[in-house]
């Protein structure tokens, strides 16, 4: 004979839980983003020259704004490219 069991009683698994990103930008010995450092702001953007949107880079929503408008003024003065060939 098989014994009853009570669904209700068993742990339940989250099948997709992830670990919530924290902003790379957030703590005290982050990095300022400036846009005369074309290093940090490369990390930032895709091989063919695109800004990474933030829910792949985990930057928190202000930071993401200053982090495009940084690039966006580098790309103007020269730092950085708008496209790669």
């Amino acid at each position: 004979m098989s014994a009853k069991v009570n669904i209700t009683n068993l742990p339940t698994r989250r099948p997709f839980a992830r670990r919530r990103k924290v902003c790379p930008f957030s703590s005290d010995s982050a990095p300022k983003i400036d846009y005369k450092d074309p290093k940090l702001l490369q990390r930032y953007m895709s091989e063919r020259g695109k800004i990474i949107p933030s829910r792949i880079t985990a930057v928190s929503l202000k930071k993401q704004r200053q982090l495009a408008r940084a690039i966006k003024r580098a790309r103007f003065l020269g730092l950085l490219s708008y496209a790669v060939k």
